[in-house]
Parts: C-alpha cells; structure tokens; sequence
C-alpha cells in the first residue's frame, strides 16, 4: 500500500504513535509518506519506502494567523495526485482530519477517491474537542472519516458519549518497539546518578498542567522524607517553571534532575526504579508503556485509558487523581521492599510484551485493507 501519514512533528504521544508506525509500516513493505510541518522527532531513520513532505505555511500580512490548515490540505491533494496513495492516515483530530477530509472533497472534484482513516488519541476529544470553538468541526470531521479508531477502549466510550457519532470506531491500543525499549545495563550512569545507592525514580511528559507534574514532585518529597531517593524529570513544557520553583521551595534540588527532551529515553529508563504518571487525564499512558518494557512499575492515577495498560497490584498501583498521599504510600511499598519491587518489574515487562509492535501493526494493515475494501 501507499499510505500517507499526517501527524504532529513533536514528543507527544500522538506524533510518537504515528511515526513508529509508519516506519513499521515501511520496514513491512509498505511505501510510507509523512506530511507534516516539520520532520516527526521520532523520524530519524529513513528507507527506501519513508518519504517526508513538508508543509510550507505563507506569510501575509493579511493573515494575522497563518492559515496551517488550509495549507496542509492543499499539501495532502498534492501528495495523493503525484504520490498516488492508496489512503490518507491522519493522527488527531484537529486541524488534521478536518483538513484531510477538505483534501479528500477537493480531490473528488477531479474523480479522485482517496479514503480517510482518523486516529483519535486523547486530548482531540477530551480537552480540544470539548470546546466550543472545534466541537462541531471535529465531530463532522469524524462522521466524515472512512474509517476511525482510538488508542483505548476508555477513548472510544469517552468519544460516544460526548458526540453524536454514527461510525464505527475501533479501538486499537498503543504499542512498543521492545528491541529499542529493553533494560539495558547502565551501570555508570546509575552510579553517577545515585552515587549512594538510592533508588530512582522516573517521570517523563510534556510538561502540561494535565500531567499534574507538581504532584509527582509532592509525591517524590513524601517518598524522601523516608528514604533516600532522587528523581529524573524527562521532558520539557510550560510548566517547567513552575516546577522548578516547586522544587526550590521543597528544598530538593539537589535530589531533582531536569534532563529535558530526551530520543534515546529508553537508556533513562533503564536506569529507573519506579515510574509516576499522576496525570489528569490519559487517552492510554505511551510514557508508562515505554518505561514498563524497560521494566518499571507504575504508580498512576486512575484515570482515562491507564487502567487498560497498568494492572493494580501487578504491575503497579492506581490512584485517584490528586491522592498524592496515597500514591506516595504505594510507591513506598515497593521501593522498601526489594523482593517485591524486582516482582512487580518483571510483572511491568510481561504486560509491556502484550503491547508488542509486531502485534499491534497488523491490526492496523487488516483496518486499512477493511477501509479499502468498503470504499472499492
């Protein structure tokens, strides 16, 4: 097939998601081509069969705000026309379905059919497609989709409930590399971490205020006040700031490392102990996927999609939102005990293997060959 994938260049998981799949779509025969405004993070390797377009935006002084969507509608009929694609693959609702299905309209005007598939992944629904200013556009966008799926069951239910929705939507859960994500030996850097031998603990996020970072920190001071313990915040984002400040006030700075945007998260993770994910809202938790294949409990709030991925008393613990008292007792439970924290990891890794890429990305080839059957 030839597919085009649309997504969002940077760290989030919709954009991470997207672009490991289209290298695995690649790496299976598959010729992939990525639209986006700028080169995917996780686009670092390229094939024979990946091919990037990147979409240039013009500035007038008449537009006040430059009009990426019309743009990159425009880029989509370009790529389909001289591409020749099989099927447009967008990731995220706003602006890019709604702007594939502008393209696929255009496109019909010169008796071109190009089928549309949407991949829903969190905050398209939960936060951007609840306000009032992109309601109406996404939900048209979805009911004019060919095909549409989301990252968890959580999503789908959560999609159904709050638009009027009349396809059908296939939930097809997130996935991992695990010959990329593995524990590593990282024995050198681990001591220079935690020279005393103090155990780690990991959070990594884009710093948005849903991922609730100050209570990660909260919980990290609870967690200190009864062993030793430092933390690796991995990432960066708007609430970098504040957390930094939050950290001074705590008075652990020299306990909290702010290591920014990392590509090679997995050599971190390695190194962890425990992993937090105290978020708001979670379409799925990739973040916490990615750090129980390196073999990392988590300790998580309840909410969203987390607790199709991360089973309490198993592979961590789940929380309500805000409970960073409790949280903080259950990440002490295993940092105190060895035997049960080295069961809990193992436990991590083999709930991390069910979400193996190889398994995840034929559901995808058998949805797109469905799409395409439908649309013949």
């Amino acid at each position: 097939m030839r597919i085009g994938i649309v997504c969002y260049p940077t760290y989030g998981g919709s954009g991470v998601v997207a672009t490991e799949l289209g290298k695995a779509l690649a790496l299976r025969g598959h010729q992939v081509h990525f639209i986006s405004y700028k080169q995917p993070a996780r686009l670092d390797i390229f094939t024979g069969n990946t091919f990037y377009h990147e979409v240039y935006v013009s500035s007038y002084p008449l537009f006040e705000y430059p009009p990426y969507e019309t743009a990159l509608s425009s880029h989509m009929v370009d790529v389909v026309k001289f591409e020749k694609l099989d099927l447009l693959h967008v990731h995220y609702a706003i602006p890019h379905a709604s702007a594939a299905i502008l393209a696929k309209q255009i496109l019909a005007t010169e008796g071109i059919h190009i089928p549309v598939i949407t991949t829903l992944h969190g905050t398209d629904i939960t936060l951007v497609g609840k306000d009032a200013c992109f309601g109406p556009v996404v939900q048209y966008s979805i009911n004019q989709s060919d095909g549409v799926t989301t990252v968890s069951d959580s999503l789908k239910e959560e999609t159904l409930a709050y638009f009027k929705i009349y396809k059908e939507i296939e939930s097809i859960p997130n996935f991992i590399d695990l010959t990329r994500f593995k524990k590593e030996p990282r024995a050198h850097f681990k001591t220079a971490i935690a020279p005393n031998g103090e155990k780690i603990i990991i959070h990594t996020s884009n710093f948005r205020k849903v991922k609730r970072i100050d209570d990660v920190v909260k919980i990290f001071a609870a967690i200190r006040k009864e062993m030793p313990a430092k933390l690796l915040l991995v990432g960066d984002g708007p609430e970098r700031i504040h957390i930094e400040k939050l950290c001074r006030e705590l008075g652990l700075n020299d306990a909290v490392s702010f290591l920014g945007k990392q590509n090679q998260i997995e050599e971190i993770l390695s190194v962890g102990d425990l992993f937090l994910m105290p978020s708001e809202t979670e379409s799925f938790g990739l973040a916490a996927l990615e750090a129980m294949a390196c073999e990392l409990p988590v300790i998580s709030s309840n909410a969203g999609g987390i607790p199709e991925l991360n089973l309490e008393g198993v592979t961590g613990f789940l929380c309500n939102v805000g409970d960073v008292e409790g949280m903080a007792q259950k990440a002490l439970y295993l940092l105190k005990n060895d035997v049960v924290l080295n069961e809990f990891k193992a436990n991590a890794l083999k709930r991390a293997e069910r979400f193996n890429i190889d398994a995840i990305v034929p559901k995808y080839e058998a949805f797109y060959n469905k799409v395409l059957n439908q649309n013949k």
